[in-house]
Order: structure tokens, then C-alpha cells, then sequence
């Protein structure tokens, strides 16, 4: 799984060079992953951009360029740059500068190198930390200078400042990144404020540094900005306040007596919204108990209709579980599905002629194939709504409807309604909506020049949302147990939604097509058995066939080989991007997909198809994976 997780993380980060950010002290004594950032030594140089503020000692454009060893000419680029009139100038304290630097890769860290002549006794650290603006950490201004005494420096002395700065490290595969520009924080600054000074967004300003959004960052710090043109600082952004001394919290000693007022009315208002919520509760408990005692009686001639024969624990009936359920429900939960009791009624009930006039008394012309020879589906149109309707067995039908009566997710197609056969009790029919794209399956074979990378890299997370649902947020959870391309349907909006939940998935175990291995030979059903199914649908995605073995063709899984991980000869990377560029589908073209997210894709699915359930990633950590694409 480690090395799962790292190949995706590797691919994806092609893009431009990510660095770690290093969250500790500028005076701290070691370095971590972000104190310097790494380089390849094929890549030599670059022209980028550092920040810097300005101080009591350095107060004007001539003094900071001077700190930084610009040369004359430049200062006229410095005055543009920083819309300031004079070098002479005498700038506010904070004000900050742009500083155009040459940053070079020195050994195995990028840096662009000062002079700094120690004027008076002083130590690394006020050098690094204070003078430099924790540009650099002073840990690695004591490395380049350890012909220097340690902790005391004499006067006079010339001292080689390696400054921090990065690189993009490949222009043609950069996602457009031209500059890296080196950042420092300062107290009550941030992530947010520095993108709106920027202009970019957070996503992009956090992925540079490798760092989750909202991350927590501290002063005398630096950051990457990542951007895409010539760098620009937004100096109209309001600053935030600043925090009270020492982060102690400060108390107000006026209005003392309109304090201990609003703090009576908080208490009084606490209690009087506690009772509230006493009494409501128990509205609530008798309005269940009520609503119960009235469904009993106003169903009690439909539930005598209702095949209700017990399935005893010994049954075949129960060796393949009919309902998905994953035994993962919480007893103890304050939020009980019997909240929901009155939804399985709300449903809207079809008399069979409706269904024949909407259907052409079920013809053939209406009829869509479906997933067993004992269920059909039809297309038809009800008040002038385009619906699924689906043929089941009697007894199955209360399951499905109890199943639904439990979900609401935009990545499920929703039960419209259900109708009883009238003379007939072995069949009854389930009224579902019908996506106006059609399954999946058929948007692949028929229309594939419709589905572009992007739109696959969100039915791909669509599908994944919608088993994350199933198997985490609902009580009890369930596994599909039937996920393939054909019971997938996409909206007008290229939106994915999963059909058949709740349905008897027992057919699907007579074929060996997209099942996994252990309920294929076991019956062993799981959340781990959607995760496989879900894998072979990644793999139709990607390739555009279907996984159908025919005369002598490799299956799907047996496509993906070159991947490596065990099961196959490992490749040259070279060779691992020819053989995938040639697995894709070919209505995809070369150009019209980034290479990278088709292997992390690719590797993700290898992953999902193993053999042993427990090498599978969890339908949790597909979802953190696919979120990074869509």
C-alpha cells in the first residue's frame, strides 16, 4: 500500500517542483526536509524573485539592493518592479519589496548567494533570523561560514549568505509556473493573505509547499508562490490584526455591568433552549409512536399481500447476503433509521396500466438489457419524465424500498416509485429516474469522442462518492456487490450515478467478469468486493473496452502487467509510458490527457484488483486520491 500511495504521489507531482515546508524555528540548530530546497544538478539556473521588508536599518531601495549585492544597473528594475519613484526613498517598516535574484543549483540545494560584512558583534542568528528576515536559517548560514568562530563572530568579517529560492524544475511539463518566489512570514501573517496579495489561489499556494489547505505556518518562515507571470504584490489587502502580547487573552475592564447582564441572559436563554428541546424530543418520540400505530393499521390489508415468509439463518438465501449489508452499523448511535420510518410510504404508487401506456404494453422497442435474464428493464415516460423501470421479483421488492428509504445522494439514482402487480404476485416493478446520457458502458462503446479527460476523471469520483456514501454514511452500511459500467448512468451534465442498490447481486456471482475473486468462489461479500469492481471500471475508463475476454485478448487486468508490483517484469520507466500510452483508450488523444494522472489512475485501479482483498486500498483513501484530479 506504501508503495502505492508514494508511485501516485511521484506522478502527480510532476508538474513543477514541490517543496516541503519547514515549520521550525530560523534559530533552530537542525535542519528538516524544507530548511534548504533540493535541486537537480541538471538544472543549473534561473531568474526568479525573493521577498523583502523593509526596516529600521535597511529603509530604502538603495539600501536593501546594496544587502543583496545588486549592481547599479539593476536598480532601475527594482524601481519598476516596486512602483517607487527614488532608490532613496524612505519606505515604511513592513513595506514589502520585490528583490530580482539569479537562483543557481549549488550542490544538491538551490540558493543565490550574498556577501555580508559583520559590521559589529553579533551572531548567526541575528544575521539570518534578523537581518536577513529569516531568508535562510541560521543553522545553514553557520555550514557555509565554518571557518567562522562558532556563536561569535569578529568584526569585519565576510560572511557567504546562501539564500533561499527555487526553481521550477521543468519548464515544458510546469502547468505554466514561471517563478517560484521565496516568501518570509511574519507575525500575523498567512497562507490566505498571501494569496490575495498574489493573486492565486490557496490550492495551488499549498500544493507548491506540499502542505494540506488551511495549513498552519509560523514567522520566520518562507513559502513558495507559485506564478504563472511576472510577480505583482497586492498592497491594497486589509492586514489582520495583530495578535495581543504573548497570545494571552485580554479582558476589558469597562462596561463591567452590561458584561454580567448579557451573561445572566446567556444562562437564561441556555435553560429556556434546553426545555425547548426536552419538549421537542418528546413531541417527536410520540409523533413516531403515532405514525407508527396508524401505518400498521392503514397497511395492514397491503402487508397481507406481501410474501413474508422467514428465511431461516441456515438458508441458501443467506449465504450471499441479499441486502450488502457490511455489519459495520452503529447500535449505539443517537441517530436512529427509524427517524425515517414514514419515507419507504412516500413513494409513488403506479397502477400496472400506467406502466403499459408509458411502455407500449412492455415491447421490445422500450425494453434495455439488463444485468440477469429474470429482471428487465424498460425506458419510458410518465408526465412527461423520462423513467427506468425495472421488472423484479415480489419478494425482493420491500428490500430495495427499505434500502432507499435509508439513502439521499446525488450520486444514486433516485426511486421514484413502485407499482404491485394486480392478479399477478410474482412480479412488481420499481420506477427509478433515468439519466438522459444513458449507462456508462454504452457513452464508451457508442459516443467515446464525448467523454474527455475531465469528464472521466469526474465519473470516476462521482462513482467513488457514491460507494464512499454507501459503505460510511448510512446505518447499516452497505456494499453494492453489482458495480460495473452498466449499472452506472451519466446525467445531461456528464454526472455519474450508481444503479441496482439495494437489489438481490447474487446473478452476478455466475460470471467471472469485474468480481472479485472472493465472493466469486466464496460468496464473501464486503465493502472489499465493491472496491475490485470499482477498479475494473477504472480500467474500462482508461482503455475504453470492455472487460470481456474474447479469442485468446488479455483481460483487463492482465493488461495492466507492465505496471510491475509483482505480478509482472518490471520496466524502464520509458517503457512503463509507451505501453500505457498504447492501454488508453485511442478516442483519447495523446495530447488531450496529462500522462501523469493516467498512471496514477492506472496504478490506482492495479491496486484495486488485487487478488487479496486485505492489499486493496479502502474506498476512504480512493476518494483522498481521486480529489486531487477533479
Amino acid at each position: 500500500m506504501i508503495y502505492l500511495f508514494l508511485l501516485i504521489w511521484a506522478f502527480i507531482n510532476l508538474s513543477y517542483a514541490q517543496q516541503y515546508y519547514d515549520s521550525s524555528e530560523c534559530s533552530s540548530d537542525t535542519s528538516s526536509p524544507g530548511s534548504r530546497y533540493i535541486c537537480n544538478s541538471s538544472h543549473n539556473s534561473c531568474h526568479t524573485f525573493l521577498v523583502y521588508r523593509a526596516n529600521r536599518y535597511f529603509q530604502t531601495l538603495s539600501n536593501i539592493t546594496d544587502l543583496f549585492d545588486m549592481s547599479s544597473a539593476k536598480s532601475g528594475e527594482v524601481l519598476h518592479l516596486n512602483n517607487v519613484t527614488s532608490p532613496s526613498e524612505i519606505l515604511k517598516p513592513g513595506r514589502e519589496v520585490l528583490i530580482p535574484i539569479i537562483c543557481s543549483c549549488s550542490g544538491q540545494f538551490f540558493q543565490t548567494n550574498v556577501s555580508y560584512v559583520v559590521p559589529g558583534s553579533t551572531t548567526y542568528k541575528k544575521i539570518a533570523c534578523g537581518v536577513f528576515e529569516g531568508l535562510l536559517k541560521s543553522v545553514t548560514l553557520a555550514e557555509e561560514n565554518q571557518s567562522q568562530e562558532n556563536g561569535s563572530l569578529q568584526v569585519g568579517s565576510k560572511l557567504n549568505v546562501p539564500v533561499k529560492c527555487a526553481c521550477p524544475e521543468n519548464v515544458s511539463t510546469s502547468r505554466g509556473v514561471k517563478y517560484l518566489v521565496t516568501y518570509p512570514f511574519v507575525e500575523g501573517d498567512g497562507p490566505v493573505l498571501l494569496s490575495q496579495k498574489f493573486g492565486i489561489s490557496l490550492e495551488d499556494l499549498c500544493e507548491a509547499n506540499l502542505l494540506e489547505s488551511k495549513p498552519t505556518v509560523y514567522p520566520k518562515t518562507t513559502f513558495l508562490v507559485p506564478l504563472k507571470s511576472d510577480p505583482f504584490i497586492n498592497f491594497n489587502i486589509p492586514d489582520s490584526p495583530p495578535p495581543a502580547p504573548g497570545f494571552l487573552p485580554t479582558i476589558t475592564i469597562e462596561n463591567t455591568n452590561k458584561s454580567k447582564l448579557i451573561r445572566k441572559l446567556y444562562i437564561v436563554g441556555s435553560v429556556v433552549g434546553f426545555c425547548l428541546v426536552l419538549v421537542a424530543i418528546l413531541a417527536c418520540g410520540l409523533y413516531v409512536k403515532a405514525l407508527k400505530k396508524w401505518k400498521g393499521e392503514r397497511l395492514h390489508s397491503f402487508n397481507a399481500r406481501i410474501i413474508s415468509t422467514p428465511i431461516s439463518s441456515t438458508s441458501p438465501a443467506r449465504s450471499s447476503p441479499l441486502s450488502g449489508q457490511t455489519g459495520r452499523s452503529s447500535t449505539n448511535s443517537c441517530l436512529s433509521p427509524d427517524l425515517l420510518i414514514g419515507i419507504k410510504y412516500s413513494l409513488n404508487s403506479y397502477s400496472v396500466e400506467e406502466l403499459k401506456k408509458a411502455t407500449n404494453n412492455f415491447s421490445e422497442d422500450t425494453k434495455i438489457i439488463g444485468d440477469h435474464d429474470q429482471e428487465d428493464y424498460y425506458k419510458a415516460k410518465i408526465d412527461n419524465v423520462v423513467v427506468l423501470i425495472k421488472q423484479m421479483r415480489f419478494e425482493d421488492t420491500r428490500h430495495v424500498i427499505d434500502v432507499h428509504s435509508r439513502i439521499n445522494h446525488i450520486n444514486i439514482l433516485s426511486l421514484h416509485g413502485v407499482c404491485y402487480g394486480e392478479n399477478d404476485f410474482s412480479w412488481s416493478y420499481l420506477v427509478f429516474e433515468f439519466p438522459s446520457n444513458g449507462c456508462f458502458r454504452d457513452c464508451l462503446s457508442n459516443q467515446p469522442n464525448s467523454l474527455d479527460w475531465k469528464r472521466r476523471t469526474q465519473i470516476a469520483f462521482d462513482i467513488a462518492t457514491g460507494l464512499h456514501y454507501l459503505h460510511y454514511c448510512i446505518f447499516p452500511t452497505y456494499a453494492h456487490l453489482n458495480i460495473n459500467s452498466r449499472q452506472i448512468y451519466l446525467t445531461s451534465k456528464w454526472r455519474a450515478k450508481l444503479a441496482n442498490v439495494g437489489t438481490n447481486p447474487a446473478a452476478a456471482a455466475g460470471s467471472s467478469k469485474g468480481v472479485a475473486p472472493e465472493y466469486l468462489i466464496h460468496g464473501s461479500a464486503s465493502e472489499k468486493v465493491d472496491i475490485f469492481a470499482f477498479g475494473v471500471v477504472l480500467l474500462e475508463l482508461l482503455s475504453g473496452r470492455e472487460d470481456d475476454v474474447m479469442d485468446g485478448e488479455l483481460s483487463l487486468k492482465e493488461s495492466i502487467g507492465f505496471l510491475g508490483g509483482g505480478s509482472s517484469t518490471t520496466t524502464s520507466e520509458g517503457g512503463c509510458f509507451e505501453q500505457l500510452r498504447s492501454f488508453m483508450d485511442p478516442s483519447l488523444k495523446e495530447d488531450h490527457y496529462p500522462l501523469a494522472e493516467a498512471l496514477c489512475l492506472a496504478v490506482l485501479a492495479k491496486a484495486c484488483v488485487e487478488d487479496d482483498p486485505l492489499h486493496r486500498p479502502s474506498m476512504d483513501d480512493i476518494l483522498k486520491v481521486l480529489a486531487r484530479m477533479v
